[in-house]
């Protein structure tokens, strides 16, 4: 099982972004496959039309870096699979040449994340055989204050998980708790399209006025990170 994962958000400039995205896609990510216990990896580029729902909070601490253009994530069996992966054991294994294009990442925010739960959506028969995330993803990071963890676990246990189980082109559901990164708070939506998250994914609350007050209520204490959640389509593997 794929329990741990490790989530990158970045920015490019425009001047080299070409080769960035062939090096990563045919050397980096190749190479990160290669470590023991690392399972997948897959590539994403964020439509950053889709904003954030306006009753969303988001951090104001400057030193949280702000990327979010693209999204990486490696799986791996558990988050400690990651150890030797870090720039703190891996950057010295890095040629010059891997190095500069790692320095093209503008606004790089990092999380490790450890799997809490995660539910199979009713279009789970319908991931691509190989491919373990689906062609289009909603990956929300954040935090919560001390007085409202509680709530954010029953909310997620006994409310968001299960209705994603129903919810039409919902793949499946995901969530996370940070071993390292800013937010302490990870999960991540599996659609089987752009198109489908699009038309199905607020209908969830219909016909359930009490399950819709409390995201109402519980929402607004919730403190994310910069442009999240994020909605985004896989550029590799590419979608067939």
């Amino acid at each position: 099982m794929d329990r741990g994962l490790w989530i990158t958000w970045y920015d490019l400039p425009d001047s080299g972004r070409d080769a960035y995205l062939s090096w990563l896609h045919d050397v980096h990510i190749p190479r990160l496959l290669k470590f023991p216990r690392v399972l997948w990896a897959a590539h994403y580029a964020v439509d950053t039309a889709i904003k954030p729902v306006a009753h969303l909070r988001h951090t104001d601490d400057h030193s949280v870096p702000t990327g979010n253009s693209y999204v990486l994530l490696i799986g791996a069996e558990d988050a400690h699979a990651f150890a030797g992966l870090t720039p703190y054991r891996f950057s010295s294994q890095l040629s010059v040449a891997d190095k500069k294009m790692l320095a093209m990442r503008i606004g790089e925010r990092v999380n490790i994340m450890t799997e809490e739960a995660r539910h199979d959506g009713v279009a789970a028969s319908e991931r691509e055989p190989g491919v373990a995330l689906s062609p289009c993803i909603q990956l929300g990071s954040f935090g919560a204050g001390a007085a409202d963890e509680d709530e954010v676990l029953a909310w997620y246990a006994f409310y968001r998980l299960p209705a994603m189980a129903t919810l039409p082109g919902s793949v499946g559901i995901r969530k996370m708790v940070s071993v390292s990164g800013w937010a302490k708070h990870g999960v991540l939506y599996e659609f089987v399209s752009k198109q489908a998250r699009a038309e199905h994914f607020r209908a969830h609350e219909a016909g359930d006025a009490g399950m819709a007050e409390w995201t109402k209520s519980l929402v607004p204490k919730l403190l994310h990170a910069p442009g999240s959640p994020v909605v985004a389509e896989r550029i590799w593997p590419p979608v067939k």
